[in-house]
Parts: C-alpha cells; structure tokens; sequence
C-alpha cells in the first residue's frame, strides 16, 4: 500500500508515493518498508527509537515532535489518534463496513453485548463480538487478552468480520481503549451506559476522570440509550448531545421494565416503551439482568429486529459463563460462579441471590493485586450488607503479597457482626466453602467469573477454573 493512502486527517508527506509493507508502534515488529509510528506509553517512549527505526529499514516514522529525521518523519498532535486511523486505512477500514454497537459502562457489558449479539444471529444476522471473555465472528471464537484489543488488532479483527459476512459488530468498549484511542475512527450507531462504580482507579486519577473516560464514546455515536437508575448515567444523559432514550427498571423512562418477578431459575418482566408492554421471560436471574436485557432488547428494536423476534431469542438464551452462573453440584445447597470484582457488582449479584436463598447466603471473594487498592475494604462492607456469611481468600494477587490484601479487605469489616473466615489459598476456600455449607445455603463464588487462571508474582499464570475445582472439591466431600 502507498504510504499517501495511510495517511489522513491531515497528515502530510514529500514521501508519499513510497510503499509501505507493514503498520506498526512496536520496534520489534519493524521491518524493511514499515511505517513505525512513535507513542508515549507508561514506560517506553517509542520516539526514543524513531532513528534506530529508520536504520532498521522503516520507510517513515510518524511522530508529535521534530526528530530531526528530515522528510521521512510525519508530524502529527497525537501519535495514538494517528495510528489508530492508520491501521483502520490498512485494512481498508473495516469499521465503516458494519453496524458498530458499543457497550461500555462498569458492570453488565459482557451481558449485555452477549445478548445482542444472540438476538441478531437468532434473526438471521452475522455478528461479530469483542469483549472480555473473548472476541467471536459469527460462530467462531477467538481467545484474546484485552477488552478493547489494541488498534492494530481490532481493525484488524473488523477486517475479519467483514470478510466472513457479518453485518454488526458489538463491542465492549473499555475506558482504557477509549482514553488511549485504541478505537480509531470507529463510530458507532448505538451505544450503551450501563452504570459506573469504583474500578480502575489505579489507572484514572479518580471517579470523574473514569467518567469522562467513558463519557467519550458517546461523542462518536448516533444513539445513546442511557441507564438512569445509575447515578452516573443520569447525569450522562443530561450531558450528551447525540440522539438518545433512557432505560430503567426502578423508574418511568423512555424504556423501563415493569412488573419484575425474580427467581433462581429466571426472570420475567414487561418490556415497556412507546405506550406498548411485551411480557418477556429470560433463563437468567437477578434484577440487574432485567436491566441488562432491557438494554439489548432496546439496541435491537433500534436495529430494527421485530419484538417477536427478539423475545423468542431472549426467551433461549442460556446465559453467559462467569456471570451469575449456576456450578451443578448433585447437592442440597447451591454453588453459583460470577465475575463481580467491585463493591456495586458485588452489591448487585448478592442482592439478587439473596431474594431467593432458603438458607444462608455465603460469598466466598478476594481482590486483585496491583489494582485500585481504595475498593478492598468497600468490597467487604458491600458484601457484609447481604451476604449470611464471607469467606476471604485470595484473587489474582499478582506481586502483592496475598495477606496483605486480606488484611486491607477486613478493615471494611470493622464495626461488622458478619461472621467470617480467612482462608488465603482460594482452592482451599473453595473446598471450605464447600464442606461447611449446609442444605438450602447458596454459595457465592465471586470475582474469578469467567477466568480459567490465577495471575501470581512474576506475572505467572497458573489454571485455575472455579468449575473444576468445585467438581474436585465435592469428590472429597464424598
């Protein structure tokens, strides 16, 4: 490709007939013919090795200061901006060949972006899926590392949707892509807020520049649908200026749920909007679930796919793994896995549980290390607020020392009746969990969700799936 064509929103060149054999911000993957493009990271600054770049055999760098590298440097204000619609001119830009629908918020957009995605292909339409468990194109599945791949990989991902005939792509979109505009010039037809809650603070300064961060999708979409139960989302829709309705299930709204009946094997509610109702009943339980498929029935109706036939699709959807998933156990008590790794998540999937325990309700959870320390105890004190009974253990406790974070979590505890017991090996929790439940008790697996692995020091991940462990754990129990 000539490097004129990679190059837009007023970026310029005397070079611009060169060809150019690859795209990257990664020295190692420079080769003859590349153009390198120069980012500020955390750690390594890649306009330290623009010349060493070019002696490499990259044809041009692109950089936001002068080099001193002569014509085969391209000046540009942001580095990210630049190279995120680059990769987009390489591929063609795929983001332009499909529906775009985003979700971004703290909790529920797994669920969400995973219910559109199975109303669509259940009406006849090819989607493809980017999101935290893993990305998907039509039925193919494809593992990845990050909720918003890196700018490279996800044009290139859309490239692959287009190719393989989808007509929509529903994306997570993360703070974290937004902020370093890993995105591009995606713009999206529909988003979503779902609600914002401590997480990510090791990252963002604090709530307001998490919100901001957030806030920025909705700047690149034709149609917000906004959560107003959310305190954060009603102020977003008071803010932003695109075309947009509000949801809720508390209150009157441009869409709400109304008439909610909870239990453990699932949902029903009616659909309002427009001055219609539509009973609609769903596998999957919880009250913040009911808000979720509000949400994607709402995104769908947009698209428009017919009520019937969303319904119908709802009404066989099985659910997404890690979130408020139910571990059979043969037993008289109830194992349920779920990723809710903050306070408001953790408020969310204890509170729903709760409505249908018999017995006790025990939630067994931990919290990251190198992560926004600030939420460890709110962890606790929100768990504690529903919760029967706590066990603390470990999560992915990286390079902190796992006691320590315990010992950070119960200063949330302080002022608590809650009994509680300390086990630091999560396994061993686990088979605590188990051999001391009794019958009717449901127990609360939380923060792992659909993670197969523990992160310890060093970065080492090791296997680790909550489903299997369970599974062991009930055989010794025999």
């Amino acid at each position: 490709m000539k490097l004129y064509e990679l190059l837009e929103d007023g970026l310029k060149t005397e070079i611009g007939d060169t060809e150019i054999t690859s795209v990257t911000d990664d020295t190692r993957k420079v080769k003859e013919g590349s153009l390198f493009v120069c980012i500020k990271g955390g750690s390594f600054d890649g306009h330290d090795a623009a010349a060493e770049m070019l002696e490499k055999g990259a044809a041009a760098v692109v950089c936001e200061r002068d080099l001193g590298l002569g014509n085969r440097q391209i000046l540009t204000d942001d580095s990210r901006k630049a190279y995120g619609n680059i990769c987009a001119a390489w591929f063609g830009h795929p983001e332009r060949k499909l529906r775009m629908i985003g979700v971004t918020g703290t909790n529920g957009k797994t669920t969400i972006t995973n219910v559109i995605k199975h109303i669509l292909m259940k009406n006849g339409h090819k989607t493809g899926l980017v999101g935290t468990i893993r990305n998907e194109i039509g039925d193919e599945v494809i593992e990845t590392a990050n909720t918003t791949p890196m700018a490279y990989d996800l044009m290139e991902l859309f490239d692959k949707m287009v190719k393989a005939g989808c007509e929509y792509a529903v994306m997570e979109v993360s703070s974290f892509g937004l902020v370093q505009k890993r995105i591009g010039p995606t713009f999206f037809d529909t988003a979503v807020f779902t609600n914002l809650t401590q997480d990510h603070l090791d990252y963002h300064k604090d709530m307001e520049d998490y919100y901001q961060a957030k806030k920025m999708l909705f700047s690149v979409c034709r149609k917000a649908f906004c959560n107003i139960d959310d305190d954060y989302g009603r102020r977003l829709f008071g803010e932003i200026s695109c075309d947009k309705a509000s949801f809720s299930v508390k209150q009157n709204a441009d869409i709400y749920a109304d008439g909610i009946k909870i239990k453990s094997t699932g949902s029903s509610f009616w659909f309002c909007t427009e001055g219609r109702s539509h009973l609609v009943k769903t596998n999957i339980p919880g009250v913040f679930n009911v808000s979720n498929i509000t949400a994607a029935i709402a995104v769908c109706l947009e698209a428009g796919i017919p009520i019937d036939g969303i319904i119908s699709a709802v009404e066989v959807y099985g659910g997404v793994k890690g979130r408020c998933e139910v571990i059979p156990t043969g037993r008289d008590f109830t194992v349920i896995c779920d990723y809710a790794h903050t306070p408001d998540a953790i408020t969310n999937i204890l509170k729903s549980v709760k409505e249908y325990t018999e017995n006790r309700l025990i939630c067994l959870f931990g919290c990251g290390g190198n992560r926004d320390a600030a939420k460890r105890p709110k962890m606790a004190r929100a768990a504690a607020e529903y919760a029967d009974k706590l066990i603390v253990t470990s999560d992915n406790p990286r390079n902190e020392d796992p006691e320590a974070i315990i010992k950070e979590i119960l200063t949330g505890l302080e002022g608590s009746s809650i009994p509680y017991d300390v086990v630091t090996d999560r396994r061993e929790a686990i088979y605590h969990a188990l051999k001391t439940a009794e019958k009717g008790d449901i127990i609360v697996l939380a923060g792992k969700g659909h993670e197969d692995y523990q992160i310890l020091a060093g970065n080492k991940h090791i296997h680790f799936d909550e489903r299997e462990v369970v599974a062991d754990g009930l055989k010794l129990l025999k």
